[in-house]
């Protein structure tokens, strides 16, 4: 697949309601948009083969530990603990669903498309959970629902944990103490947003601003009711001297948010002098 081709394709997904979204196919078009011509079957036959053992598992075991024992045990997907902090620059293979495959380690979030992938398929009712810093997995049992974290073989994150995480990421006492809102689900198109958005900040700190413009355009095809990926875009194409770019990204940012005053007026401006 060429990038123009991923491209395409994206913007025909981004299309897609949420309840339809097509997590994994739109996660290996992200992958193929940024390195091209590369065999993605690695990620199908993983996919594969956790749906298949995940339905084995779940004839005897809850759909939480069915979850963790298919994919971080059965199959070894494990975080990259040699990777920088999601604040730093980072490996980008680990937030490349094809590399993942390949590695069968990465960053959470990226780890994450697979589970979700597997519940999917499985029946397992499962959702992302944007948690600061670091994405968990929610899954609902008997009793409940469970948090997971795919950056430590699936296991078990305790209502205490959650809330000393809160709290390490700067979250207010009142704040980190409400589960509802620590483990509130999120689309599988805002779990893929959520990589790409982790990619972006990646890159730039890299300097590496192709791959941020890239991982931006990604956001804005998949979310093409949202104007910010656009600002990035414009951010990041400033970044490499294409100035025209970036004010063409600045009006498709102002076009999709209805003209309410993004971007601002001066910034449009201090553009438009660069160009001088």
């Amino acid at each position: 697949m060429t990038r123009e081709e991923a491209e395409d394709r994206l913007a025909t997904l981004g299309r897609a309601p949420d309840e339809t979204f097509p997590l994994l196919e739109a996660a290996i078009c992200c992958a193929l948009h940024d390195y091209p011509f590369r065999d993605a079957d690695p990620v199908r036959r993983l996919a594969d083969a956790a749906a298949a053992r995940l339905a084995e598992r779940l004839q005897g075991e809850s759909p939480d530990d069915a979850l963790t024992e298919t994919l971080g045990a059965d199959l070894g997907l494990d975080g990259d603990l040699m990777d920088e902090s999601v604040f730093g620059g980072g490996d980008p293979a680990n937030t490349d669903v094809i590399a993942v495959a390949g590695q069968r380690r990465g960053l959470s979030v990226a780890l994450a498309v697979f589970y979700l992938d597997a519940a999917r398929r499985g029946g397992v009712e499962a959702h992302g959970v944007d948690f600061p810093n670091h994405f968990l997995l929610r899954v609902e049992t008997e009793v409940g629902p469970v948090a997971l974290d795919p950056f430590s073989h699936g296991r078990i994150v305790l209502p205490s944990e959650l809330t000393r995480r809160a709290l390490r990421a700067g979250l207010t006492p009142h704040v980190a103490d409400r589960l509802d809102l620590l483990m509130a689900p999120v689309s599988d198109r805002q779990a893929l947003l959520r990589l790409h958005s982790l990619q972006f900040h990646r890159a730039m700190r890299r300097g590496d601003h192709a791959a941020a413009e890239r991982s931006a355009l990604r956001r804005a095809l998949l979310g093409p009711e949202d104007h910010r990926p656009w600002l990035d875009v414009a951010a990041a194409r400033e970044r490499q001297g294409v100035f025209v770019g970036a004010l063409q990204a600045l009006d498709r940012a102002r076009a999709v948010s209805g003209d309410i005053g993004f971007p601002p007026p001066i910034e449009i401006e201090r553009l438009r002098l660069r160009l001088n």
